[in-house]
């Protein structure tokens, strides 16, 4: 016991006579001395604690230093001068976090929604068997397709749209499917797309691909198994009885092909006749049977995990036929029944736009929204209905709380066979009147059935009519070719036997003057290019400030920088001559753009007359003639050449939407509105 006590008053004589440790060490090599006993006690640099004393430490004179211990710190920190200043810092950041807080729920709030990736730039259309041929063989196909992205680029495009390129044993490739999950052998493989949608997206792209739901081959396994009566399969189809005596048909009623004549055609292993609203090749799809539809989720499911992007859905309003089988009405109701063979001589009241149709497309859009939930990967969704009325194809973009379509694709700029401003502007204003509030438009100028634009409206329209989609609010879509004024060969030498008609517009993509214009480095192509390919090739215009391709790479570029083309206001001034004019401006921008497009001979216009607060001289942005780009024009005067487009730019503060005359005639898809001194859009305006 003495000797534990002996080493306990040890060890408190030590730790008495000791120097606390401040946290910093000047030398190490410095032995530890004791105290002097002359040097001060109240040195603050130094505190000496007795182990075994009860009394409080004497903090007097004593000045913060570094290295304190916690009772210093503490007395220290108690103080008001202190005190005060650690609150005031404390309520500064919570004050600060607050108005962050707020400051990010307000931007959100008033933010406009924004553009997603298919309304934000040009989608290019794509007919894969005539774009590039990769192998010499004549065929243009999926490689070929990936060897020409960089041109895309080129163009601003951001969606790339390729056409039909499933199994298929129709020489049109384009309706008549055998397999809806395999490529047809004549595009490549599998893995070929897969590294063409890799690529794609590594290009910042998006693609987009055709799907026809309607209808299958005859050469399918779900028809085969179907005509034999298997399983499931039995309805997949659209039979009923008919009779066949003699090598003829008597059909069940006198519903016709799109491609005219009876709509019904007899199998003779069925011993039925099955329905086909196309060629007697394409037997329609029973959609009334929940398995089929089953189906057709499973193939939408099937390409969207291979990555794409989206789909247009072709010939959607054909999907149901009436259940009862009652005779179309007739046209001309004088006309003798049997006479009436073609698809236009009957009101199509029970075999296209069926009750329960919308709701069948709208399945099509409830799995598109499966797979997209993914930031970044929303899945676009289009549909074709071609020949519709303009309010029927309305109806696609679904009811204000039921979203259908993104848009269904507009084709009536396409259906204009001769150059009219009054027809130019009644379509744009039919459809930008028709169109629900809040929906996004587009603007197609040609595409695979349709007669190209050269040949239609002659070449002196191509400009205008790509200024034309290009200035206008929407999405534009440009069939291949048209951005250099490809025209449609002609109906001579052609090696297939399908629709001649349909394959005129469809010629190989015409990029040099070359042998076979650059298409395919083989001794031949699937038909032949245009006569006109050693002029109109992409690399004879790449490198000419007026050409074509030179005007639609400006176009694309000024509207990918311009807010006021692809967010702004659309105010359309009506006129009685062949001019078609219209305004873009935006709230919070002081300029305005004011699009002219001659579709007659050469006159002048006035704008004067039309907008009274308009300067007397602008500024010409862009014109299809280089002769006026950067100079100003007279308002009271403009003059304009046959078939010249002209984007004026003046500043005003009196915008036109907010004045009465023109408030009726203004059009917006989603407005926003634009801070110069913030520099960010917003919705409250």
């Amino acid at each position: 016991m003495a000797e534990k006590k002996s080493k306990r008053d040890s060890i408190g004589m030590r730790m008495k006579g000791c120097h606390t440790n401040n946290g910093f060490v000047q030398n190490e090599d410095i032995l530890e001395k004791d105290l002097d006993p002359g040097s001060p006690a109240d040195s603050p640099q130094h505190i000496i604690m007795g182990v075994g004393g009860p009394e409080e430490p004497d903090f007097k004179n004593i000045q913060p230093y570094a290295g304190m211990p916690k009772e210093v710190l503490f007395h220290f920190s108690r103080q008001a001068r202190y005190r005060v200043l650690r609150e005031v810092l404390f309520w500064l950041i919570v004050a600060s976090v607050l108005a962050l807080t707020v400051a990010t729920i307000v931007i959100i709030a008033i933010s406009p929604k924004c553009l997603d990736w298919w309304q934000a730039g040009p989608m290019y259309q794509i007919y894969p068997r005539s774009f590039k041929d990769s192998n010499k063989d004549g065929n243009g196909d999926l490689k070929g397709i990936q060897d020409k992205l960089d041109y895309i680029k080129t163009l601003n495009i951001k969606t790339v749209w390729i056409t039909s390129f499933y199994k298929s044993s129709l020489k049109d490739f384009r309706h008549g499917i055998e397999d809806f999950q395999e490529i047809d052998p004549i595009f490549g493989t599998m893995k070929d797309f897969e590294n063409l949608v890799a690529a794609i997206h590594d290009k910042g792209l998006k693609l987009i691909i055709d799907f026809i739901p309607n209808h299958t081959s005859d050469k399918h396994a779900w028809f085969q198994l179907s005509r034999n009566r298997t399983g499931k399969y039995t309805d997949y189809y659209i039979w009923h009885n008919c009779s066949h005596e003699n090598g003829i048909t008597t059909p069940p009623n006198n519903w016709l092909s799109v491609y005219g004549n009876s709509s019904w055609h007899f199998d003779e292993v069925r011993n039925q006749c099955y329905f086909h609203q196309f060629t007697k090749e394409q037997p329609d799809l029973n959609f009334r049977n929940p398995d089929v539809q089953g189906e057709i989720k499973e193939i939408i499911q099937f390409w969207l995990a291979k990555g794409v992007d989206g789909f247009s859905f072709e010939a959607v309003k054909f999907l149901l036929e009436a259940k009862h089988l009652r005779d179309e009405a007739q046209v001309k109701k004088t006309q003798i029944p049997d006479t009436v063979t073609q698809y236009s001589e009957l009101y199509h009241d029970f075999t296209t736009t069926q009750v329960g149709m919308h709701d069948i497309v709208r399945s099509f859009r409830q799995t598109m929204d499966q797979h997209s939930t993914e930031p970044g990967r929303y899945r676009f969704m289009g549909t074709e209905a071609y020949g519709d009325s303009m309010d029927s194809t309305m109806m696609y973009y679904g009811l204000p709380f039921i979203q259908e379509a993104d848009f269904p694709f507009n084709d009536y700029l396409t259906r204009l066979d001769s150059p009219s401003g009054d027809g130019v502007f009644e379509t744009i204003t039919s459809w930008m009147e028709r169109m629900p509030e809040g929906k996004w438009p587009n603007w197609m100028t040609g595409g695979p059935d349709r007669v190209r634009l050269t040949s239609r409206l002659g070449k002196e329209y191509v400009n205008v009519m790509n200024m034309l989609v290009f200035t206008l609010p929407g999405t534009p879509i440009t069939y291949y070719g048209e951005e250099i004024g490809m025209g449609n060969i002609l109906a001579t030498n052609l090696n297939e036997s399908y629709d001649v008609t349909t394959l005129l517009s469809k010629s190989p993509m015409q990029w040099d003057n070359s042998s076979n214009a650059g298409f395919s480095e083989g001794s031949h192509s699937w038909l032949p290019t245009g006569t006109d390919y050693e002029a109109v090739n992409v690399d004879v215009q790449k490198t000419q400030p007026r050409s074509a391709l030179t005007l639609y790479q400006e176009l694309s570029s000024l509207r990918a920088n311009e807010l006021l083309l692809s967010r702004g206001w659309f105010c359309y001034l009506r006129t009685d001559s062949p001019f078609v004019v219209y305004a873009r401006e935006m709230d919070g921008i002081d300029r305005i753009f004011l699009v002219v497009l001659n579709f007659g001979e050469s006159s002048q216009l006035n704008l004067k007359d039309m907008i009274s607060n308009i300067p007397t001289k602008v500024r010409v942005r862009l014109s299809t003639s280089s002769a006026n780009r950067g100079s100003e024009v007279d308002t009271r005067a403009v003059m304009a050449d046959k078939g010249e487009g002209l984007i004026l730019e003046y500043s005003t503060q009196s915008l036109l939407h907010y004045q009465p005359g023109f408030r009726d005639r203004c059009f917006v898809s989603s407005r926003a509105c634009y801070s110069s001194v913030l520099n960010v859009l917003y919705s409250l305006c």
